[in-house]
């Protein structure tokens, strides 16, 4: 299973490197990407994941090298999209701040969890939801330091297309996709963490 998400990982990153839109926008997309590789295999023995969470954490890498490669304003299959149902504009950046809540709600599930950060089950949505927010508006963050140090790469990285509000509607976005994630995943993630607890 790992050799085979390896596999899909690194293809992807190789196909995404070769000829993109641009170079910097590129490297800044598939950054996050390569820091999970890093962090997933540096604590593949001391803390493996749910079979989960690893599908989820691949996704969101192929989410991100596939807007690093065209940026995320202009990926053509969300052009057409925009195209068939007159949108006004490539929403491709709103799959991937949707991915962004959706992806950390089962990481940050599964870590308060397993580490028993918390007693009880009570505030386990509200604190999952609040770091997803958390990450979300970091990356707001971040998206603007580099506007305000590279002219160059600011317009293709923050991909807002003209949309006034697009800051905000990212971290909405990233709100439902950890509520989604929440309500749809719960019961399967937790039968998930019992059988690696078992080690099966």
């Amino acid at each position: 299973m790992r050799y085979l998400w390896l596999i899909i990982f690194l293809a992807t990153l190789i196909w995404s490197g070769i000829h993109p839109k641009d170079r910097l926008t590129w490297f800044l997309e598939v950054l996050p990407a390569l820091i999970g590789l890093i962090l997933l295999v540096a604590t593949r023995r001391s803390f493996p994941l749910t079979g989960l969470a690893y599908v989820l954490i691949l996704l969101h890498c192929i989410i991100l090298m596939v807007g690093g490669h065209y940026t995320y304003a202009e990926v053509p299959l969300f052009d057409r999209i925009r195209d068939w149902f007159d949108l006004g504009r490539n929403h491709y950046d709103k799959l991937g701040h949707f991915a962004q809540g959706f992806v950390p709600a089962i990481i940050a599930r599964e870590i308060l969890l397993r580490k028993k950060v918390i007693s009880g089950r009570a505030w386990l949505a509200f604190l999952v939801v609040s770091v997803c927010l958390a990450i979300s508006a970091f990356y707001e963050l971040i998206e603007w330091w580099v506007a305000v140090f590279s002219d160059e790469a600011a317009e293709a990285f923050l991909g807002t297309q003209g949309y006034v509000w697009d800051t905000q509607s990212d971290m909405m976005y990233a709100l439902a996709g950890a509520i989604t994630a929440l309500v749809l995943l719960a019961r399967v993630h937790d039968r998930q963490m019992i059988r690696l607890a078992r080690g099966e």
